[in-house]
């Protein structure tokens, strides 16, 4: 028994006070005074922010067209942050002075949480689809987190306005409210979409972050005010076995398995399948209009499929794939695959009617329009140059699987992080880089046909095997990707020092002319300079570099060789010639050694040299003519290669050759510089075979660009007037590095409003 005495912990929401009375007044004055001051102060720090975070992004952009829109952003901000502070926190005073004058807004009344369903089509933009799934996010977000203290908010606030039910979307104070006289005082700015998306994340973060404080203070004053004093901070859930709606009209129920890991509650997902479903419903109307009345059709009568129905079906016609083998050629199997995937929707219709006894011809709207999306969706593959036939054969015969996932959670269209969103991004991603040439072993293929099979043989309804297969494919990614990047590293050193060596032989002849000049040198000394000394200058240069003093004085013996070789006529000259002898001795044996010469070959080569040099002063009289000295020079080792001709004629200069070549304009060279590592090609060759390739490595030295396939084996190298012009002629080909599913769901809302298109069928 309990005493009756005892405080009762059961709130009775029936108690209710006077709008209009004293007190009551005196409350909202209070309640008013605590939002303006917290909001003030919240905006404020919110604002000082968004300055430091755009110059931050700005400096970091990725491109100048980036960087310019944000510091237009910053400008256009400074320019009018009193006026957008003000219009916000003039409109949560509105809605508090509404909220007080007992004209409280219905839920979901205003135009951040209303359904784009009933909105004008012209307005569903995609910049109006961003900002408003920015909106909806941060709101939904923020109610589930501040849940319990926003209920206690509800319930007091109700109390003040005589009884009226208060709930989230209701609340002058609550996170819609404050989202949408945010939305109304961004109106203001005439910023680019994207930096908008920023200061959405920014108010997120320093406001709507902070209001758990300010519903503490209306909470902690009403409570001592004696409204609600003992209420329990207890928020209404949802039961698990009655998932709400994702879309208007939806009759569809997932099952409890599936409901319970993933209900589908998300407002996000429901935002974006609102705004499908409104594209959608105008495209089936334009189609009607255009028919006209001479093929008025009569109405679909009789019982919807319910998701039981829909999703039995799917699983049977799931069960006709997967015993199915998955064709190996392309040309053959593509038509087919094509055929099946603009016609799943009568196959579904025909299985349902023959599961019912009795023919069925339509479903619900948002589950025609599920299935319309993800028939697209699949249409958007078998088309998507991105991927090769054989991989876009593999990938569009998960079909039903994923639209079976759609059918039992709608948020894998709205959710980046959605298992099966993730997983068909991440087979689609390796297959982007798959060729035949370069999976001989046909790993790779078997891979992605082994995860197909597994879907199509094992789901039933429980989306945890797509997590835990985007955790295999991963896995075998990675051993693959490590294994590739070792053979990258070895075709880039190997690249690397063959142009190192082309460099420093280059290098080597144009000392050595220069310092000739138009000396006629005797062979000897000639063929000393531009052979065996030119590889040790080369040597000098890869190991010591043109700073070192080893580079110096091999600069230096090249002058003191030359000045050797000048007849002698006086004294003086001779005894300048003895001087530099030993000197030219000593460096030319410690040359010789360095580029690998044997010391009787060192010998032989010195006594012709003093043979040359007796005859210079004049000590002797040479037995054998200069010819012969020439001719018994002695061979370089076969491992160094002689500078046999050296010349001075520079490089062609791969820019200004595609500058002046008609077969392409600045676009290609500009595509050709702004090419990133990493990112992928397409290369088609003159017998018309394709390859694919990823850039690996930019040469510091040459500017060449050296491509590699998955396996990191070189498939070419290209100068970057040689890229540009096989981007002009169509024989290389950028492949997109944004997410397929991403580039899907903007191909097909394009494709949707665009007035002479029609819904997949």
């Amino acid at each position: 028994m309990t005493n009756a005495s005892e405080p009762s912990n059961v709130v009775d929401l029936s108690q209710r006070l006077d709008p209009r009375s004293e007190r009551v007044g005196a409350l909202l004055v209070t309640v008013r005074g605590l939002a303006t001051k917290r909001l003030h102060a919240l905006a404020t720090n919110m604002f000082e922010n968004i300055d430091d975070a755009l110059f931050d992004l700005a400096e970091k952009a990725e491109n100048n067209a980036a960087q310019t829109q944000f510091f237009d952003g910053m400008r256009e901000v400074r320019k009018k942050r009193a006026i957008v502070e003000r219009t916000f926190l003039g409109q949560v005073a509105r809605d508090l002075a509404d909220f007080s004058a007992g004209r409280t807004r219905a839920p979901n009344a205003d135009g951040a949480a209303r359904p784009l369903a009933n909105i004008e089509l012209s307005l569903v933009g995609e910049n109006e689809l961003e900002e408003s799934l920015a909106i909806t996010s941060m709101i939904g977000k923020n109610e589930q987190r501040l849940a319990r203290a926003l209920f206690a908010v509800n319930q007091r606030l109700s109390v003040i306005c005589g009884g009226t039910k208060m709930d989230d979307a209701s609340n002058p104070v609550g996170p819609a409210a404050l989202a949408a006289a945010f939305r109304q005082a961004m109106r203001e700015l005439l910023v680019e979409v994207r930096v908008k998306l920023i200061i959405y994340k920014l108010f997120d973060r320093y406001v709507l972050a902070g209001i758990d404080e300010l519903y503490d203070d209306i909470n902690n004053e009403l409570a001592a005010a004696g409204v609600l004093p003992q209420l329990r901070h207890e928020i209404s859930t949802r039961r698990s076995d009655a998932p709400a709606p994702i879309g208007p009209g939806t009759t569809a129920v997932a099952p409890p398995q599936a409901a319970a890991s993933a209900p589908v509650t998300d407002v996000a997902a429901a935002e974006f399948m609102q705004s499908l479903h409104a594209l959608f419903s105008a495209r089936r109307d334009s189609a009607s209009m255009v028919m006209g009345a001479a093929t008025s059709a009569p109405m679909p009568t009789g019982p919807l499929p319910s998701a039981a129905e829909l999703l039995g079906a799917l699983t049977l016609l799931q069960s006709q794939i997967a015993s199915l083998p998955s064709h190996a050629t392309p040309l053959v199997s593509q038509a087919d695959v094509t055929r099946d995937v603009a016609h799943l929707k009568e196959q579904l219709l025909a299985q349902i009617g023959q599961l019912r006894g009795q023919q069925t011809s339509h479903v619900s709207g948002v589950d025609e329009d599920t299935i319309d999306l993800v028939g697209m969706l699949f249409e958007f593959i078998l088309e998507d140059h991105n991927l090769p036939a054989e991989m876009q054969v593999l990938l569009a015969r998960l079909q039903i699987p994923y639209l079976k996932v759609a059918l039992l959670d709608r948020r894998m269209f709205a959710h980046k992080s959605h298992p099966a969103r993730q997983l068909l991004d991440a087979l689609a991603d390796a297959a982007k880089g798959w060729s035949a040439e370069a999976d001989r072993d046909g790993r790779l293929f078997d891979k992605v046909k082994s995860i197909v099979e597994r879907l199509l043989h094992d789901f039933d309804d429980d989306v945890v095997i797509f997590t835990r297969l985007a955790s295999e494919l991963q896995e075998f990614l990675d051993v693959s990707r490590k294994r590739a990047e070792l053979a990258e590293q070895r075709v880039a050193e190997s690249t690397r020092g063959r142009e190192k060596l082309e460099q420093a032989r280059r290098r080597a002849a144009s000392e050595i002319v220069t310092r000739i000049g138009g000396a006629a040198l005797p062979p000897l000394i000639y063929g000393v300079l531009t052979r065996a000394w030119a590889n040790y200058i080369v040597l000098t240069l890869l190991r010591q570099g043109d700073e070192s003093p080893e580079f110096r004085e091999s600069l230096r013996f090249i002058d003191d060789f030359i000045a050797s070789a000048r007849p002698v006529y006086d004294l003086n000259g001779r005894r300048d010639l003895r001087s530099l002898l030993p000197g030219i001795e000593r460096s030319l044996r410690r040359g010789l050694a360095s580029v690998a010469f044997q010391e009787g070959d060192t010998e032989q080569l010195l006594g012709q040299l003093h043979a040359f040099y007796r005859q210079q002063l004049g000590e002797s009289t040479p037995e054998t003519e200069s010819g012969t000295l020439v001719a018994s020079v002695m061979p370089l080792p076969e491992s160094i290669q002689a500078i046999e001709e050296p010349t001075l004629e520079p490089e062609p200069d791969d820019e200004t050759e595609a500058l002046m070549d008609e077969a392409f304009d600045e676009r290609n060279l500009a595509q050709a510089r702004e090419l990133k590592v990493g990112q992928w090609l397409e290369f088609t060759s003159e017998d018309g075979t394709t390859d694919r390739a990823k850039l690996s490595w930019v040469s510091p030295i040459s500017g060449r660009f050296l491509f590699v396939n998955r396996r990191g084996l070189k498939v070419a190298d290209h100068s970057l007037a040689g890229l540009a012009q096989a981007f002009a002629n169509g024989t290389a080909r950028l492949l997109d590095s944004s997410l397929l599913f991403d580039r899907a769901m903007d191909a097909i809302v394009e494709r949707l409003r665009q007035p002479e298109a029609t819904p997949s069928a």
